[in-house]
Parts: structure tokens; C-alpha cells; sequence
């Protein structure tokens, strides 16, 4: 299939799952100028006629109300886990760009596949999270750049909670293959890790299951029980193409909440990053001898999910290479699986895959402004 055709003005976008997170883009993607939604598709029709209604999309229905609006530049993939490459491949065949909520895949053929078709198609895959481009992880990484904390060595990071059955009105699949907290929050730490340090080299972890079954707390469904599959605490350690290393843990089983704990220490001092689940933070350092941290920056979003899909836009009418490209997501993706593994085999996993960590957005970034 050869590229699609060179357009000007806004980017068309349509959006495929009409769930949780798809209001949050939607917000978004309907107040920046630089690109349009045309359409929402659910398998669900209903629930993509809701949330067209509620945020002046024109046009809803099933899949084919995006893939077959020929106003749809970008679709972004927010189905579950489970269908994202069908729903992406299906989308690439129709000579859309990509940009899909993460994990890219869950397995390594899957990313590869989706990468080589979107090549041969001649369009743009993107993944969330896009979170670093944020200013709060923007901001940190340039602390990085400058030397602030010397060479950097190593990084602790932390994610513990209950989990989100008690929130979350349909949460069984979080608890599933292609999620838990390794695949479903995992992806926001190894993604800003590799922005960091570069990418992982090796891995080795263990994992466990507190329970075989949990009960859905909110919702039309509350009370329910649903299986766990997968690990619901998982402890990693990360060995980096450049000699830096990282420790983390990811955990469902935690009455002890603790988000966005991110610790990057060099020789000469010690980072802290904000949330890498969010788009701001402040950013403190602590340098050696001191008993103190200090306030580098406190940083304000200008804008949240959907970020790295303008970018992504923006790239496109500019002709130049997007920021959040497929390949880091798949090398994410990569390290997760390798990581699974060591839980399941007790032993150091070499990651295959590579990649190069993004550049830094341009200081006068503006999500607001109409560039296109």
C-alpha cells in the first residue's frame, strides 16, 4: 500500500474504544487546534455515540465509522491489551497512522509485525505512555543533559497500591494477560528509565499472586469476583546498555500507597523525578553532603493523554521523525516479557531489542497554539 497522500491543516483523527481513558483524549484531542476528531468507533455502538455526544465528535458507530472515514489521518487505539495489534494492523491496512494506547503488544511477534507493516504501509506508529514529553519529566531528563546529578548511575522506582478493583468499574482484564501492575503501570517506568540511561541490556526479577480472585468495588458490576492470572507484585532489576542499573517494584498487594516514587542517583548527587503516570512535578535534587533536597523546578502540564498523538500530528504535516516512535514502545514491550520470564524461569533475561531515547522537546513547546 503506498503512504498516505500529504494534507495541510489539521490532523483527522478518529478513536477507536469508547472506555475509561478515551474521555481524557478526548478532552484533549477536541482543544488542541492542531488536529480534528472526526469519528469514535466501539464495538460497542452506543458507548461511542455517548461519548460523541458528550465531546462533538461527528461521527460514531462500529470500527468501519473510523477506518472508513477518509478524514481519519490518525486512529488511536484504545481498545484493551488483548486486541491492540488486530485493531492496529486493521488500521495500518487501512492506510491510517497509528498511535495506540500501551502496551504496544503483548508478545514479541506482535510488535514486530506491527512495526514492519507500518513500514511497508508507509504511516506513523506511535504508543503511549507519552508522559515524558510532559513538563515535569521534560524538565527532570534536561537535569539529566545538564549534569546536575554528574554521571548518572542508578535508578529506584515504586508503584504500590491496593489495586484498582476498588475504583475501577471493570478492572478484570487489569488482572490479566497483557496487564497487572508489570504490564499495565510497568510501561510509564521502563519507558522514562530508557529515556534516562538508554536502553535495558538485561533483567531479572521475581513476582507473586496474593490472591486467586478479586472482588470489583465500584460500579454497576460491584461485588462481583473476578480471576487473577498474573503476578500482582513484581520486584525488577535492569542492566543498561551504558552500565547503569535500576531496582523496581510494581504492586497491586501494597495497603501502603506509594505512586510515582523515582529516585535517579549520579556521582555527584541525587534526582527526584516526578510520576512518570503524570505530565508535571516538581523535581528535586540532593546533592552529595547535604541533608536536604532541593527544589530544581515545580512544573505545571500543559496538557495530558493524547500529547505524544499531537506530536506525533505535528510530525507528520512537518515531514519530520515523531518523538514517541513504535520501535520504543516495542523495546518497552520487550522488556516487560523479559522481565515475565525471569519471574518464570529464576534467571537473568537478556533484552534483544534496541532503540535511541527521544529527543527533547523544543523549549517553546505549546500544545495550545496552531502550528499546522
Amino acid at each position: 500500500m503506498s503512504a498516505p497522500e500529504p494534507r495541510t491543516g489539521p490532523v483527522g483523527i478518529g478513536i477507536i474504544g469508547a472506555g475509561v481513558i478515551s474521555g481524557t483524549y478526548l478532552e484533549n484531542l477536541t482543544s488542541f487546534p492542531d488536529v480534528k476528531v472526526h469519528a469514535i468507533g466501539d464495538l460497542f455502538p452506543e458507548a461511542a455515540k455517548a461519548r460523541a455526544e458528550a465531546h462533538g465528535v461527528p461521527h460514531h458507530g462500529g470500527i468501519d465509522a473510523v477506518l472508513g472515514n477518509d478524514d481519519v489521518e490518525i486512529v488511536i487505539n484504545l481498545t484493551i491489551p488483548a486486541a491492540h495489534v488486530d485493531v492496529s494492523l486493521q488500521a495500518i491496512a487501512a492506510g491510517k497512522h497509528v498511535w495506540s494506547e500501551k502496551p504496544v503488544a503483548l508478545d514479541r511477534e506482535g510488535g514486530r509485525q506491527l512495526i514492519e507493516a507500518a513500514a511497508a504501509a508507509g504511516v506513523r506508529l506511535g504508543c503511549a505512555p507519552d508522559t515524558f514529553l510532559g513538563t515535569g519529566l521534560q524538565t527532570a531528563l534536561g537535569a539529566l543533559r545538564r549534569g546536575d546529578i554528574g554521571t548518572p548511575l542508578t535508578a529506584l522506582t515504586l508503584m504500590q497500591s491496593p489495586g484498582p478493583e476498588s475504583w475501577h468499574p471493570n478492572p478484570a482484564f487489569l488482572f490479566q494477560h497483557g496487564a497487572g501492575p508489570l504490564f499495565d503501570i510497568g510501561p510509564y517506568y521502563f519507558t522514562l528509565l530508557v529515556q534516562a540511561f538508554g536502553p535495558v541490556a538485561a533483567v531479572a526479577a521475581v513476582g507473586s499472586r496474593s490472591r486467586a480472585s478479586r472482588v470489583i468495588g465500584s460500579g454497576p458490576k460491584a461485588g462481583e469476583s473476578f480471576e487473577v492470572t498474573v503476578p500482582t507484585h513484581v520486584s525488577a532489576l535492569a542492566q543498561f546498555e551504558g552500565g547503569q542499573s535500576s531496582q523496581s517494584i510494581l504492586s497491586f498487594d501494597s495497603p501502603l500507597q506509594r505512586h510515582g516514587f523515582v529516585e535517579i542517583t549520579g556521582t555527584e548527587a541525587t534526582l527526584e523525578v516526578p510520576d512518570p503516570n503524570n505530565f508535571d512535578g516538581d523535581v528535586r535534587i540532593r546533592r552529595t553532603g547535604s541533608e536536604e533536597w532541593e527544589l530544581l523546578a515545580s512544573t505545571k502540564a500543559l496538557s495530558t493523554r493524547g500529547t505524544g498523538a499531537l506530536e506525533m500530528a505535528r510530525a507528520i504535516r512537518a515531514g519530520r521523525p515523531h518523538r514517541v516512535q513504535g520501535a520504543l514502545a516495542h523495546h518497552v514491550v520487550d522488556v516487560l516479557i523479559s522481565i515475565d520470564e525471569s519471574i518464570r524461569t529464576r534467571s537473568f533475561v537478556d533484552v534483544t531489542s534496541t532503540v535511541e531515547a527521544a529527543e527533547p522537546l523544543p523549549a517553546d513547546w505549546d500544545p495550545t497554539a496552531r502550528t499546522v
